[in-house]
């Protein structure tokens, strides 16, 4: 079988560290392959670590402008993968009119909730979305198989675009080893203090459906009752949505004494983060499938949560639920986590032993096993 990969639309963040590690796992199905031949950016190409059998190629239409590298993925790529692959892979979930077998991944959930989407109000970024709908959309149905990557995505997506042709199947993605940490010993709340505080750590992108603000807000409720604790925001930022978390920061903490906001931080560097914190919170209101809380769950983290799905399927009763739309919710269950340590370490050894179960050998595995069968079963039809 020779391999396509489309990733001429990931840019950053998840999409990249998703295909990085599907690829760095490919042990299991190399034995299959005659050959993966990767269409991705100059980033991508320079992340990539070197790999026999994978060849990644990059031009300049893919480097360029949002419209030329669309109108070369649509129109010029189709042509391409044919001569020289059996199926391909579009992980970034947009591609033309493939010959060969398509499979493709649902990975933003934006597009499918409408509510959240308008959190942008007139803007270009709406537009965007509606957009992305509609090329998503096409490229879902016109796929011989899609990738989903939690059931709340899979039946919303069918619910707002109506049956699939293609096959489907559910493939989480998995936790990177340096993750990995432990729990350790809980400490109780008395043992803390304003110079020796509880590290609540918040990664995430800053933008209007992760709601840092209101985090920030019920940290500085907990401070003002003399509770010792401190937030990190560590994360890139939408403009919009960075002035709001400035304002609020402007607000409830105008010397920056208990909330710090570190900007961007390589995902290579994000475990130190989660080894220095003893506890994580996650207040998003729209996920696909947020790896960030896997790896929280990885680094042996208690957690207080947003009461969204898919994060209460992920998590169960693992965690202290809030909603993050009310401050004073988020409060509420901050307060509870840190004030019960043995809530805490509960919670801790729970989610450390549930994230056992995410693999990057399993995902890359299940992924090619996937794109071989759909593969079959159109070249059979």
């Amino acid at each position: 079988m020779r391999y396509g990969i489309d990733a001429s639309n990931l840019v950053s963040g998840g999409g990249i560290n998703h295909l990085i590690n599907l690829l760095a796992h490919i042990n299991g199905v190399t034995d299959r392959a005659t050959g993966i031949t990767v269409w991705a950016r100059d980033k991508f190409r320079a992340e990539m670590p070197r790999t026999s059998g994978i060849d990644v190629i990059t031009v300049p239409d893919i480097n360029g402008s949002p419209f030329r590298r669309l109108f070369w993925q649509m129109r010029k790529l189709p042509y391409l993968a044919q001569d020289v692959c059996d199926s391909i892979l579009v992980p970034g979930g947009i591609a033309g009119n493939h010959s060969i077998p398509m499979i493709s991944m649902s990975r933003n959930m934006l597009p499918y909730e409408m509510g959240e989407a308008f959190r942008y109000g007139i803007s270009y970024m709406l537009a965007r979305l509606f957009y992305l709908r509609i090329l998503q959309s096409r490229t879902f149905h016109n796929s011989a198989g899609v990738i989903f990557l939690s059931d709340y995505a899979r039946d919303r997506v069918i619910s707002q675009i109506g049956k699939l042709r293609g096959k489907t199947v559910l493939i989480p993605h998995g936790i990177n080893a340096r993750f990995f940490c432990k729990p350790r010993t809980q400490r109780r709340l008395e043992s803390y203090s304003i110079k020796d505080p509880f590290r609540l750590l918040y990664v995430s992108v800053v933008d209007v459906y992760k709601h840092q603000w209101n985090v920030v807000e019920a940290v500085s409720k907990l401070r003002k009752t003399g509770m010792p604790i401190i937030l990190d925001i560590v994360g890139p930022a939408y403009a919009p949505a960075l002035r709001r978390l400035t304002k609020a920061l402007n607000i409830w903490d105008t010397d920056r004494s208990f909330v710090r906001y570190h900007g961007n931080v390589a995902h290579t560097e994000l475990h130190h983060l989660f080894n220095k914190s003893d506890g994580f919170i996650f207040a998003s209101t729209c996920e696909n499938f947020p790896n960030i809380l896997l790896e929280a769950m990885a680094s042996g983290l208690p957690i207080a949560c947003t009461n969204k799905r898919p994060m209460i399927d992920i998590l169960g009763d693992n965690c202290v639920l809030f909603d993050p739309l009310r401050p004073q919710s988020i409060s509420q269950a901050i307060n509870m986590m840190i004030g019960d340590v043995s809530l805490r370490e509960r919670i801790s050894n729970s989610v450390y032993e549930m994230a056992s179960d995410y693999s990057w050998e399993k995902c890359s595995i299940r992924t090619f096993d996937f794109i071989n069968k759909c593969a079959i079963a159109k070249s059979s039809t």
